[in-house]
């Protein structure tokens, strides 16, 4: 009992070991993808910026960090269908089952691998992930806010730096001179406008980045009298003018990049473990609570204000003092039209106020369910994600099993195929939540409610060895729908045990011819076949049968012929689809059934009609071929 559970342990470390080498290698390739997806979202902020190394590395290495849950369901898919298509290619997985080993004990050590890769994206996505992607948002913040570097354009307006517009009409790039340029100095105001023009100049950064040096060369500089604007007329306001050869204008400019506070990152829902999401789950709910019953009063008192300020006891007092209602309608309709238009405006003022503040209430209260429900998508994708560690295995490795194709083709289409279909469900379901139109845990779980019956079902077909992806099963279904056969491929044998009785097989040819002379009365091109004998006979269909077995077995027998000729002349004859003349279906009940659905039965029977003339013809040219096969092998001398 020693050796074979010896063999089994080395048999799981084999396994292991082949799915962990490959699970490396896809999982730094789709990471990589998350990550260079991402980097697209930003990549307007990062240009111009004159960012260093030091913080690409903790763009990457933080992005790595928070893309960690995403990209191990989609490595563990892949590698899944790699390591099983690598094991049918090279025949391991049949030795396997030859062996006695069930599929599924073969994927046992795999599954328990594959929960433990789901603990990991657990503990990443409570543990690590809220912490990077704190960091990670707050260097994205520090580059958005850092200033791009100056590097001014030919021939169009510069507006990067805050109160300035430059235009350049043409530099060197060699020596860093601007040619031609025109200054909107605007950092005083609109009306207190600086404008600048000179001949050429040339722009520098200070060793502190945090001031540019706009140096310029025989120019002039125009600018409103401010000291005489107030007194002037505003149409004619005096200017001065300033001629110069050569002038330094300093620039506030904070360049460099500058980490900046990302502790208000901290409220978002994916910057937040389980445990403060529960306690964000619950205050946020509780303060929804409060602002919506405050809305629903703020409502009610503005439509019925006096039914809601009237307390109970004014209620009785009034009933006792019989003091009446006034009926506002009798009043409006004996007032003056000016009044009654006074009337109309006011209302429909406070009707317009009141769509205004409900309009603003209903955005509020929409953005506040947002917020809780982004909560609880973030929630629930910890649990998710993990989930679907073990369930693309279940996905990936029966598809491995049946495809057998390792490599990176199939396994890659496959898997990105089976990804999509993940992420739209898993999109459109937290999209719905968000919205507020499906419940959370509906929403949340849509993807996976899907995929796990998915995974069940490969599993189990690949257990039972099925087809499902066998492209010659399906050639095979479609072959037979349209009516399309095989032709005969007999190949000529390098090594034969045992030449064929060719006086032996010269008879059964002249039964054949015989037979088939007999039966092209019966199956005549113009004839009709009977639809009782179709749908509940078998006399015909067991002629032609009788018919077929017997040329397929000589066939077979001369198969073994040495003779080139004789192998050309057999791949002549016919394959005949003998098991389409039968009854379409082996209960008596069911053929019933399909005449009485009336244009199922007719389909079939037309369908049987083509076959008819099938053989027909097929009959024709086996008589023929059996006449030129004697005919050759006493040619040969074979006879």
């Amino acid at each position: 009992m020693k050796f074979p559970n010896m063999h089994i342990k080395k048999l799981d470390l084999f396994i292991i070991k082949s799915f962990l080498l490959l699970f490396v290698a896809t999982f730094f390739i789709c990471t990589f993808i998350f990550i260079m997806q991402f980097l697209w979202r930003w990549v307007d902020e990062f240009v111009g910026k004159g960012l260093d190394i030091w913080v690409m590395a903790q763009f990457f290495y933080l992005g790595s960090l928070t893309m960690v849950g995403q990209s191990l369901p989609l490595a563990i898919l892949l590698a899944a269908l790699m390591t099983f298509g690598n094991f049918g290619e090279r025949l391991e997985l049949l030795s396997m089952k030859a062996a006695g080993i069930p599929l599924l004990r073969i994927m046992a050590p795999l599954v328990v691998v594959c929960a433990i890769l789901g603990c990991v994206s657990f503990y990443f996505q409570n543990v690590v992930g809220p912490k990077a992607q704190v960091k990670l948002y707050t260097v994205l913040y520090s580059i958005k806010q850092t200033s791009p570097e100056v590097e001014i354009p030919e021939g169009v307006f510069y507006d990067q730096i805050d109160g300035y517009n430059l235009f350049v009409k043409k530099k060197n790039k060699e020596t860093g001179m601007l040619y031609r340029v025109m200054i909107y100095d605007m950092t005083q105001g609109f009306e207190n406008a600086n404008i600048i023009v000179s001949d050429s100049g040339k722009i520098e950064t200070t060793a502190d980045q945090q001031h540019l040096l706009l140096k310029l060369y025989h120019g002039e500089r125009f600018a409103n009298a401010t000291e005489l604007k107030e007194s002037a007329n505003k149409k004619n306001i005096p200017y001065t003018r300033e001629t110069f050869r050569e002038k330094t204008i300093v620039i506030d400019f904070g360049g460099g990049f500058d980490m900046k506070d990302g502790s208000f990152l901290k409220k978002q829902a994916a910057s937040k473990n389980m445990i403060e999401l529960n306690q964000s789950i619950d205050s946020l709910t509780h303060y929804n609570d409060s602002i919506g019953r405050n809305n629903w009063k703020s409502a009610m008192r503005n439509a019925y204000p006096q039914k809601l300020e009237m307390t109970k006891e004014d209620s009785i007092s009034q009933e006792k003092e019989n003091i009446y209602a006034i009926n506002a309608d009798s009043i409006y309709k004996t007032s003056s039209k000016v009044t009654k238009l006074r009337v109309k405006k006011a209302a429909l003022n406070k009707v317009e106020q009141l769509m205004t503040d409900f309009e603003i209430k209903k955005n509020i209260m929409r953005s506040l369910d947002k917020d809780l429900n982004k909560h609880y998508i973030s929630w629930w994708q910890k649990i998710t994600l993990s989930l679907s560690c073990i369930i693309f295995f279940f996905i990936g490795a029966p598809l491995g099993a049946i495809v057998k194709k390792g490599g990176l083709g199939y396994p890659v289409l496959i898997s990105v195929a089976i990804f999509i279909i993940y992420y739209i469900f898993n999109t459109s379901g937290e999209k719905m939540v968000k919205e507020g139109e499906w419940y959370t845990w509906f929403g949340c779980l849509v993807s996976t409610m899907i995929l796990a019956p998915l995974g069940m079902i490969f599993t189990y077909q690949s257990n039972k060895d099925s087809t499902i992806f066998n492209m010659d099963a399906y050639k095979a279904f479609f072959r037979k729908i349209l009516g399309l056969r095989e032709s005969r491929n007999v190949i000529l044998k390098e090594v034969i045990i045992e030449d064929p009785d060719y006086r032996h097989d010269e008879k059964v040819l002249e039964e054949i011819s015989n037979e088939c002379k007999l039966l092209s009365s019966q199956y005549r091109a113009n004839r009709i076949p009977n639809p009782v004998e179709y749908f509940f006979g078998e006399k015909e269909a067991i002629a032609i049968e009788s018919l077929n077995d017997k040329l397929e077995a000589l066939i077979e027998e001369m198969g073994n012929s040495k003779n080139r000729k004789v192998i050309q002349l057999l791949n002549e004859f016919p394959v005949m689809m003998v098991s389409e003349l039968h009854s379409p279906f082996n209960r008596r009940w069911l053929n019933v059934l399909s005449i009485i659905i009336f244009p199922i039965g007719i389909l079939l029977y037309l369908r049987t009609c083509k076959f008819h003339r099938q053989i027909s013809r097929d009959l024709i040219k086996i008589r023929n071929n059996a006449r030129v096969l004697i005919e050759r092998m006493k040619k040969e001398k074979l006879l």
